[in-house]
C-alpha cells in the first residue's frame, strides 16, 4: 500500500488567509522554521494505478497537479478510482464541486454525510450534468467492504467505517441532532498483503473502537488539529476550545499523546494540523515532545509505503 499526503493542514490551510497568529506571520516572513501546508487530503493505492482519495479539500486541483500519480493518462481519464469522505466539513467535501468537468465519480460516505452534501445544495447540480455523474455508495459503520470504482473494478483495498466522537459540520448544525454517522475514521486493509492503515483526521476522543482500530494498524494518521485545549482563546482568536470543535488536543494530561502512549504502531503521524499549532514549527518544544513519543508530523508530499 502506498500513501501520499496531498494536504496536511486543518481547514483554512497554513498560513490561513485571514490569520496573523505568530505561526502564520512567521511563515509568511520566513522568520520561523515551518513549511506552508494545504488543507487535508490523502491518496492511497495498492497498485499505484488506481487511487483512492480520502477527503477532497477545496485545493484539490492544485493537489492533483502536485502528484504525477493522479495525472490523466488519456485525453479524458483520471487515476482517481473512488473518493471517501470522513465527515461533512467543507474542508473535506468542497473539492467535489471542483471535479465537475463531466467525469464520472464514485463517492463513499455515510448516509448522513451524503444527505448533508446533496440535499438543499443548489451547487450540487454542477455534479448532475449527466446520469450517474456521481455514484454514491453508503458506508455502514463497522462493516468491511471492498472499494469499487466507476468501472466496477475492485481496488484491492478493503474499508471499514469506525464511528468517532465528533460533531455536525457547522453549516448543518441546525438541521438535526448529532449522529454516529456524522464523523468517522477509516480502517483500510490491503487485500493482498493484509497491511492496515488507520485514518482518523478528526477525533473528539479515543473510544474503545477507535483504540482497537489504531492498535491493529501498521500506520496511523490521527487528529493533530490543536496542541492545547485553549489554543485559540489563548492567542486571541476566538472563544472556542478544542473540545467545542470536537478535536482532542495533542498535548496535556488528557491529550492524545498521553491517551495513546501505549500505541506501538510502526508509523504514527499527526495530520489535519491547525495553523495555530506549535507542532508546525520544526524547532518547537511541542514538536520535540511529540517526536520523542514516536510521532511524526505530516507534510504535503509525504509518502508512506506499507
Amino acid at each position: 500500500m502506498r500513501i501520499r499526503v496531498l494536504g496536511s493542514a486543518a481547514g483554512g490551510g497554513f498560513p490561513q488567509w485571514n490569520c496573523g497568529c505568530p505561526n502564520c506571520r512567521g511563515v509568511r516572513s520566513g522568520t520561523v522554521r515551518a513549511t506552508p501546508r494545504r488543507q487535508e487530503s490523502v491518496a492511497v493505492s495498492s497498485d499505484q494505478k488506481a487511487w483512492l482519495l480520502l477527503n477532497v479539500s477545496p485545493e484539490i486541483r492544485e493537489q492533483i497537479e502536485s502528484f504525477p500519480g493522479l495525472h490523466p493518462q488519456a485525453p479524458r481519464h483520471s487515476p482517481i478510482h473512488a473518493i471517501v469522505l470522513t465527515n461533512g466539513d467543507l474542508d473535506h467535501t468542497l473539492g467535489l464541486l471542483s471535479l465537475r468537468e463531466s467525469h464520472p465519480l464514485v463517492v463513499y460516505a455515510t448516509e448522513r454525510v451524503r444527505r448533508g452534501f446533496t440535499e438543499g445544495n443548489v451547487l450540487y447540480r454542477t455534479l448532475q450534468r449527466f446520469p450517474e455523474q456521481v455514484t454514491w455508495r453508503p458506508l455502514k459503520l463497522g462493516s468491511e467492504e471492498e472499494l469499487v470504482g466507476v468501472d466496477g473494478r475492485g481496488s484491492g483495498l478493503i474499508i471499514e467505517a469506525v464511528p468517532v466522537p465528533g460533531k455536525l459540520a457547522i453549516h448543518l448544525e441546525r438541521q438535526g441532532a448529532p449522529d454516529p454517522e456524522d464523523n468517522i475514521g477509516l480502517r483500510i486493509r490491503e487485500a493482498g498483503t493484509g497491511r492496515r492503515l488507520a485514518y482518523f483526521p478528526a477525533a473528539g476522543g479515543v473510544t474503545p473502537m477507535v483504540e482497537k482500530a489504531l492498535h491493529d494498524a501498521d500506520c496511523v494518521f490521527f487528529d493533530g488539529t490543536f496542541w492545547s485545549g485553549d489554543e485559540l482563546p489563548a492567542q486571541g482568536l476566538g472563544t472556542k476550545r478544542a473540545d467545542d470543535m470536537a478535536h482532542l488536543p495533542v498535548g496535556g494530561g488528557g491529550g492524545s499523546l498521553a491517551a495513546l502512549r501505549g500505541l506501538r504502531t510502526p508509523r504514527r503521524i499527526y495530520i489535519h494540523v491547525n495553523n495555530t499549532n506549535p507542532l508546525l514549527r520544526e524547532d518547537s518544544v511541542e514538536r520535540k515532545e511529540a517526536q520523542a513519543a514516536g510521532w511524526e508530523i505530516a507534510w504535503d508530499g509525504m509518502e508512506v509505503s506499507l
